[in-house]
């Protein structure tokens, strides 16, 4: 089963990431990077990527005379998606275990960021998995 691990970040206060020393950056980067050298090894990576910062996103909705493009993200949004993991896993409960190990990369000082990770199944349109 395949499975999005989305990392939301608050929007209030995020800046603050742009004030991490170069060796808390380069701490956190280098777990998740062992995590995802870890996920490849076992065959469970699929792929991930970082988003730009929320002053770069753009919302697009269908206009009466093109696209109509506005800034986003949602002014009342509390959080964004700031980057996601996509993993080809046995169980949930492993896409759990991994949501996890993400949330607990070291931040400043090496404290866990406890940042928030959705969990959702990717569909594939196989009948088992449609409500």
């Amino acid at each position: 089963m395949k499975y999005i691990l989305m990392m939301n970040a608050p929007k209030a206060g995020f800046d603050t990431y742009r004030a991490w020393s170069e060796k808390d950056i380069g701490t956190h980067f280098a777990a998740l990077h062992a995590l995802n050298k870890e996920l490849t090894d076992s065959g469970e990576f699929v792929a991930t990527e970082g988003l730009a910062w929320p002053d770069q996103a753009k919302v697009v909705r269908a206009g009466k005379n093109g696209a109509l493009v506005t800034d986003g993200v949602f002014p009342e949004s509390k959080e964004f998606l700031a980057g996601y993991w996509i993993v080809d896993v046995e169980t949930p409960e492993r896409a759990y275990e991994i949501a996890a190990r993400i949330s607990a990369a070291p931040g400043p000082g090496g404290v866990p960021t406890d940042m928030p990770i959705e969990v959702r199944q990717i569909m594939t349109g196989k009948s088992a998995e449609l409500p």
